[in-house]
Order: structure tokens, then sequence, then C-alpha cells
């Protein structure tokens, strides 16, 4: 394995993390109208309170490793999705900043409640969106981005954007299920299940669009022999939704939550099957983007050396806030 496609693995492993950790913050954001003001919003925010912005460490690692790894791909993706990646940043900050004022401004809790959900939902959207649009394809002339500033709005792309909206629910209604109890806990409860269902069918929709968009998508999963490896991603993804359905209905608390991010997974093996080895398609691939070896060799140490430290203290504050949440608070 060269350098390329091992700083290729590094990133996805970081998107991921990213996905899945912030994904549930956002989650719990995106159903936080749904839940009764007073005990039961505070106790969801509670949930998350310890780790959440240690969680926006794995965004940070990946838009960096693009740039640092792959600077022509970052040099294009970029223009190309601009407005979706400003969009994504501002909710991102109103999110951070409604989080803690929620708290310290009680006068004006329903305004940055509002604030804390419409965060939320601005920051899933524009990344459900951004994977929409590098998804579709992004026109490259002279390496260098050729489209228009309105290229990444389209059916397709805000198909991703509910996909993501629908996931990220999925993702902290269950994390909800895991840490809260009582008639919070049966709450997130119903809203996992229905999360879960429309989770399952927007991603079966975006595979399904999928097909019809590349025909080089198309000839890589429905024909042979490449069907023969790409065949064991549905089946599986299939299985463990059928699994998480089961769990959320069948009162288990911790189980929900791990089969959504296993949902996750293949859902991301199945991203990589579409996409490889382009970094943006339908053109450039990771060793077209990549930066000159020795950088990469240079940036590899440092990988190294900070990503075992961030898992580490990333699983420390899992460890010591473990466990249901109770009424006092982390503020």
């Amino acid at each position: 394995m060269d350098l390329t496609t091992i700083w290729a693995f590094i990133i996805a492993f970081a998107v991921f993390a990213y996905v899945v950790m912030d994904g549930f913050d956002l989650g719990i954001g995106i159903l936080f109208p749904t839940f009764d003001p007073g005990r039961e919003r505070d106790r969801a925010m509670n949930s998350i309170a310890p780790v959440w912005d240690g969680n926006e460490t794995w965004l940070v690692l990946g838009g960096g490793g693009l740039f640092a790894a792959f600077p022509l791909a970052y040099a294009v993706v970029l223009p190309a999705t601009y407005p979706l990646i400003i969009a994504m940043l501002l909710g991102l900050v109103f999110r951070g900043v409604a989080f803690e004022y929620r708290w310290r401004d009680p006068n004006h809790r329903k305004f940055w409640d509002f604030a804390f959900t419409g965060g939320s939902l601005m920051a899933a959207m524009a990344q459900g969106m951004t994977l929409g649009a590098l998804l579709q394809g992004v026109e490259v002339v002279d390496r260098a981005y050729a489209g228009s500033w309105f290229d990444w709005l389209t059916p397709y792309t805000l198909l991703c954007g509910l996909g993501v909206v629908a996931g990220y629910a999925l993702l902290g209604s269950t994390w909800l299920i895991w840490k809260l109890d009582g008639e919070g806990q049966a709450h997130a409860r119903g809203l996992a299940l229905r999360s879960a269902r429309a989770t399952v069918v927007l991603m079966g929709a975006v595979s399904l669009y999928n097909v019809f968009l590349n025909a080089e998508y198309a000839e890589r999963w429905l024909t042979a022999p490449e069907i023969y490896f790409a065949a064991p991603v549905p089946i599986l993804t299939l299985l463990i939704a059928v699994s998480l359905i089961r769990a959320i209905t069948r009162d288990r608390n911790s189980k929900p939550f791990w089969l959504s991010i296993a949902l996750f997974f293949f859902g991301m093996a199945g991203l990589g099957v579409t996409m490889w080895p382009y970094v943006v398609p339908p053109d450039m691939t990771i060793w077209d983007a990549a930066a000159p070896e020795r950088s990469q060799v240079f940036m590899l140490i440092g990988v190294a050396i900070t990503m075992p430290l961030i898992l580490a203290y990333t699983a420390w504050a899992y460890w010591v806030f473990r466990g249901k949440v109770g009424d006092e608070g982390y503020h």
C-alpha cells in the first residue's frame, strides 16, 4: 500500500469519526424541538455537554488532512462548495454559542434553543449536500474548478442532505436511549424508530439515484465481476437495519447506538465502492491530487504521534462521563 492510499484511509477514518461523534450531537440539536422545555431538554443537552466540543477535533483533522495530503483536491472542492462550507461553519458556530449561552442567559432561552436547533440542522444539511455535490461530479478544467456558483444545488444534493439529517437524528436519538431513563428514554425510543425508518429509506433512495447518476457508478454495482465484491455491502446494510429496528423496539439500551454506527460504517463503505479511487469525481484520482511524497512522509510522522493522543483523550472523556445522565448537569 503506497503513502497516498494510506493518507486516503486516514482522512476517511477522520471523516467517519467526525460523522459518528459530532453526528449524534447534531442529531440531538435537530430533535431538540420535540423535547419538552425544561427538564427533558436539559437532560438531552447534558448528555453531550462533556464531549461535544472534543468531537469537533475530527473535523479539523479531516479538513486539515485533505489540505495537506491532497492540496489539489482541496483547491477544487472548496470553490465548488463554498456556500455549503460557509453554511456549515455558521451552523456549527450558532450551535456552539447557543450551547453555552442557553445556560448563562436563561431570559432568552427560547432564542438560544432555536439557534441550537437551527445551527444543528443547517450544519447537517450542508454536510449532506456537500457529499452530494462531490458524488454528482465536479467540473474541472486545467486543474481548477470550472463550474458555476450553484452547481451544488440539485435534487440529488438535496436528497443527500435530507439523508444526513435523518441519519444524524438516528444517532442522536439512539444516544439518548443509552444515556436517559424513564420518560425521556421512552420518548427517544419513539424518535429513534421513526429516524431509523427515514434513514434506511433515504439511504436506499440515494443508492438507487447513484446508479442513474453516473454510468461508471452503475458499472461498479451492477456488472460482473465488480458486483461480487460490492454485493456484501448492501446485504450487510440491510441486515444491520433490520437488527437496529428490532433493538429499538425490544428495549435495548446501548445496542441501538452501536448498530446505528454500524449502519453509517457500511454506508461509508458503499461510498468507497462508488468513488474509489477518485477524490474528486469524475476525473481526479487520489494520485492526481496527492502532495509530494516527502510532504506525505513528514505529515505521516505527525499523525502517528497526534492521532493516538486524540483517540486516548476521547476514550478517556467518554469513560469518565459514562452512565445515565442525572439532573445535576454539566454546567
